[in-house]
């Protein structure tokens, strides 16, 4: 029987170990999108995931979106791909051969993004 893993515990301290740039609950967010994403078993591309990692960033924490991001250590959509490759390294997603940092290169600009559906 396969554990389900719950990467909300996962402290990610490997990782940070490497790349303090990005919080743990930063990379906990990534994962559970990548999990959610991937859980019919197929691959997915960068732009899959970042669309995925807004609507969830929008969900979760609607108008303090933008902060908690920036105060997690993202910026910007190369962010997000800078993570991705780390969990890569870090053993807790694969990769596929095609897949690129420039895959997550000029997604959206983070402002407009998570600041913008609640500026009036």
């Amino acid at each position: 029987m396969i554990q389900e893993i719950d990467f909300f515990s996962d402290t990610f301290d490997d990782i940070i170990a490497k790349d303090a740039r990005y919080n743990a609950k930063a990379y906990a967010l990534l994962m559970n999108v990548v999990h959610n994403l991937t859980s019919n078993g197929n691959h997915v591309s960068g732009e899959d995931i970042l669309a995925e990692f807004k609507e969830t960033v929008l969900d979760q924490y609607g108008p303090l979106s933008y902060t908690v991001l920036t105060e997690w250590g993202l910026k910007c959509t190369e962010d997000v791909g800078e993570m991705m490759f780390n969990l890569t390294e870090g053993r807790r997603v694969a990769r596929d051969e095609g897949d690129t940092p420039e895959s997550f290169s000029c997604g959206y600009d983070f402002k407009e993004a998570f600041l913008g559906p609640y500026q009036t």
